[in-house]
C-alpha cells in the first residue's frame, strides 16, 4: 500500500553533483528504515545508502562513502540523497525503498516497498 516516488535524476558531467528526493506516503514509513539502491545496465541492483527511522544510523556502500550523503525529514516524509563528485561508474537508475524494520538495512531482502526509480547519467 505504501508509495515511494523519486525525483532529481538527470545528466551531469563527471565531477558534478545531483540531489535526489524520495517522496513517501504521508506517515506510512515514518517508523521504517529507508534506503537508496541503484542498477546499472548489465548489473544487479546494488545498495547505495540507508538511514534508520530516527536518522541516528546511516550506512553507505564503500564505493560512495565520502561522496554521497543520505538524510530524511520525518515531518515532510521525504528521503534525500546528495551526490557529489559523480563518476561515470555512478550512472544507473536510482531507486528509493522502505525497509520492513526500523534499522538502516543494507541488503535488498530487508526492504519491502520500492519506488520506480530515476535515471542518473554521468558523462566522461
Amino acid at each position: 500500500q505504501g508509495q515511494l516516488r523519486e525525483s532529481g535524476g538527470g545528466l551531469v558531467q563527471a565531477g558534478g553533483s545531483l540531489n535526489l528526493t524520495c517522496a513517501t506516503s504521508g506517515r506510512m514509513f515514518r517508523n521504517n528504515g529507508l534506503g537508496w539502491f541503484r542498477q546499472a545496465p548489465g548489473k544487479e541492483r546494488e545498495f547505495v545508502a540507508a538511514i534508520s527511522w530516527r536518522g541516528e544510523y546511516k550506512n553507505y556502500a564503500e564505493s560512495v562513502k565520502g561522496r554521497f550523503t543520505i538524510a530524511r525529514d520525518n515531518v515532510q516524509d521525504k528521503l534525500y540523497l546528495r551526490m557529489n563528485d559523480l563518476k561515470p561508474e555512478d550512472t544507473a537508475v536510482y531507486t528509493c525503498a522502505a525497509a520492513r524494520g526500523s534499522s538502516a538495512a543494507t541488503g535488498r531482502t530487508g526492504y519491502t516497498y520500492w519506488g520506480l526509480g530515476t535515471q542518473v547519467t554521468v558523462s566522461s
